[in-house]
C-alpha cells in the first residue's frame, strides 16, 4: 500500500486551541506506526514539518518503507518556517531525514513561492500526485482504491477552507482512495 500523509504540525507554544500538544508526540508515533503496518505499507511520501510529517517519515525509516518527502519550497525556508518554528527540536531529525532522501533520490523541492499559501496547495497535490504514480507503477491496471490511501494525523476537525490536511484528504476521496485517520488528541 501506497500512503500519502498529511497532519498537523506541533502546536504552537501559544496556541489558543489544541491540535497537536508536544505532550502527545510518543502517543501518536505508536498509532502512526499501528497504521502503517496495518495498511502494510509499502512507501510513504509527505512533506516534512514538525509532528505529523516527520513522527511518520521516521516510523517508516524504522520500518525500512520506501519514502519521499515533497517540499513547497527551499529547504532553509521550510526548516525556518515549518519545523523549528515550534517546540520539541525538530531540526536535527528535519536535516537528518531530508539529507538521507536527497541522497536516495527521495526528496522533490518544490519552487514555489515560500511567501504564497499557494505553495503548500501545491506540496499536497504533488504529494497526492506521486502517490497514485508510484501505486500505478507498482499495480498497473489495477484499481488504485487497492493500492493507495491517504493517511490524515489530525485532530479531525477542519480549521476551514485554508486547512491543507482537510484538503488533501477531500481530494484523496475525490480521486477514489481511502483515507484513514490517527488523532493526534484524546476522543472526546
Amino acid at each position: 500500500m501506497i500512503v500519502a500523509l498529511a497532519g498537523r504540525r506541533i502546536d504552537a507554544e501559544d496556541a489558543a486551541v489544541p491540535r497537536f500538544p508536544l505532550e502527545r508526540r510518543s502517543y501518536v508515533r505508536k498509532r502512526i506506526r499501528t497504521q502503517l503496518e496495518l495498511l502494510e505499507a509499502s512507501a510513504l511520501i509527505s512533506s516534512a514539518a514538525c509532528g505529523a510529517d516527520l513522527l511518520a517519515q521516521d516510523v517508516a525509516r524504522t520500518l525500512g518503507l520506501r519514502r519521499h518527502i515533497v517540499l513547497p519550497f527551499s529547504r532553509e525556508r521550510f526548516r525556518a518556517t515549518s519545523v523549528v518554528d515550534r517546540p520539541g527540536r525538530w531540526g536535527h531529525l528535519f536535516d537528518t531525514i531530508c539529507d538521507q532522501m536527497a541522497r536516495e533520490g527521495g526528496l522533490t523541492v518544490l519552487s514555489s513561492d515560500p511567501g504564497e499559501e499557494a505553495a503548500y496547495k501545491h506540496a499536497n497535490q504533488e504529494i497526492l500526485a506521486q502517490t497514485l504514480r508510484l501505486a500505478q507503477a507498482q499495480a498497473p491496471g489495477e484499481f488504485l482504491a487497492g493500492q493507495a490511501v491517504a493517511l490524515l494525523v489530525w485532530d479531525g476537525v477542519s480549521r476551514g477552507p485554508e486547512d491543507l490536511t482537510a484538503a488533501l484528504g477531500a481530494s484523496a476521496r475525490a480521486q477514489g482512495l481511502r483515507v484513514v485517520e490517527v488523532l493526534t488528541l484524546r476522543p472526546r
